[in-house]
């Protein structure tokens, strides 16, 4: 008996797509705005911001970082989340820069066969964070007007997402797994540099190439992302036009108030469904009118999702390698409830405790687009993306302090 699933996939795939083009006909001057609007977020925000990392990223892996890296923090990752040492690049590249350049590394890790699909599920589901800059800047400074709040939405969103790897780290666990041996009794820092140049004489591409390749794979990625943002952006706001949007928030209050949650706070959730930005905006005009807890702890569950416009842009990476969407869906469920408990709690015993924060620079006193942008950066974006990568780079330096001790004391 033949299984009707696919052909009611096909059905309600085309049911919708047929809604979304007449909506573009019959809305089409808001649709037009939808798509400028979206075009100026990528290219005033997105694309200055990832760019650089897109390319950095790739001519690093030509040249072995990520073997040099694998080999130097293999004895932390594998114990503690269930990856090869390489995973760490992902981790640090992740965290400092953002959604979704975990998951262009991710793939391209396992191209090279340095993580197994298992690894590599595991990997993208807790390295998938908003950047620094993004959190203290644009959502804590420019919606919040308060760098406190920015302390604390990224001290909850971090120490979330480290949480969920320890959670994701039992994920599969008789999978298949990356084979480790160590290959001498050298020390790790020459194993490790040995690695690198190894990995980088079987690339053979010399560093023109190298550099070409990066720029041109690294553009082709940005327009893929820029496309759905673009098309997230429409689609939102067709959604708005035929009023979904409003049932939704109407379905959801319903729900919050039974929990005693204000019900406004339903139209921030599901805008924050689709679109990270829309949704802290929501959150932040709640703000002056609801306790802090709950207002901060909506707005962290917003970023911990990142909205269904980043599920796009890490479904459509994953699906050019063996890598399954599900364990990474089921990841930003756990860590958008894992970063709204916490910052209920924690979260708000921290801000209630931290001084008030110092005056708001003059660049944020307006809401529009233009505060977002990253070509006029002030020197407090710099410094948070600095702090971020120092903490990792701290963290990595403490446990090989910790490792080399603990080999001293063991007999010979």
């Amino acid at each position: 008996m033949h299984s009707f699933k696919p052909y009611v996939t096909t059905l309600l795939l085309a049911i919708f797509c047929f809604v979304i083009a007449a909506s573009l006909l019959s809305f089409p001057e808001a649709a037009f705005l939808a798509a400028l609007r979206g075009l100026k977020i990528w290219w005033d925000v997105v694309f200055p911001a990832l760019l650089p990392f897109f390319i950095t990223s790739e001519i690093l892996l030509g040249l072995g970082l990520a073997h040099f890296m694998g080999v130097l923090l293999e004895p932390l990752m594998r114990p503690v989340f269930n990856i090869p040492g390489s995973g760490s690049f992902v981790w640090t590249m992740g965290f400092a820069s953002g959604y979704p350049i975990s998951a262009k590394l991710t793939t391209q890790l396992r191209a090279k066969n340095l993580v197994s699909r298992a690894e590599g599920e595991r990997l993208v589901s807790y390295t998938t964070t908003a950047d620094p800059v993004f959190i203290t800047g644009a959502v804590a400074v420019g919606f919040f007007h308060s760098v406190k709040v920015g302390l604390v939405l990224m001290a909850a969103h971090y120490i979330t997402a480290i949480a969920v790897g320890l959670v994701m780290s039992r994920y599969a666990p008789h999978a298949p797994r990356t084979p480790y041996t160590q290959t001498s009794n050298r020390s790790l820092l020459i194993r490790a540099f040995l690695a690198m140049h190894r990995a980088r004489l079987e690339d053979g591409r010399a560093l023109g190439k190298l550099m070409g390749d990066a720029v041109a794979s690294s553009l082709q990625t940005q327009l893929m992302v820029g496309g759905f943002i673009l098309f997230f952006s429409v689609l939102l706001t067709l959604l708005m036009k035929l009023n979904l949007i409003a049932l939704l928030s109407a379905a959801l209050g319903e729900i919050l108030g039974l929990f005693g949650a204000p019900a406004e706070g339903a139209q921030a959730f599901v805008y924050g469904l689709f679109e990270v930005t829309l949704g802290a905006k929501q959150a932040s005009d709640l703000f002056a009118s609801y306790t802090p807890a709950f207002v901060l702890a909506s707005t962290s569950a917003i970023l911990a999702w990142g909205g269904l416009s980043v599920h796009a842009q890490v479904a459509s990476m994953l699906a050019q390698t063996d890598m399954r969407y599900g364990p990474f869906l089921f990841a930003r469920a756990l860590h958008a409830v894992t970063a709204f408990l916490f910052t209920y709690t924690a979260g708000s015993f921290l801000y209630g405790r931290l001084q008030p924060a110092s005056a708001v620079p003059t660049w944020a006193t307006s809401l529009g687009l233009e505060p977002l942008s990253l070509w006029n950066q002030p020197s407090y974006y710099t410094f948070s993306l600095l702090v971020c990568a120092a903490l990792l780079t701290l963290t990595a330096l403490l446990w090989q302090i910790y490792h080399w001790l603990r080999m001293r004391k063991e007999p010979r």
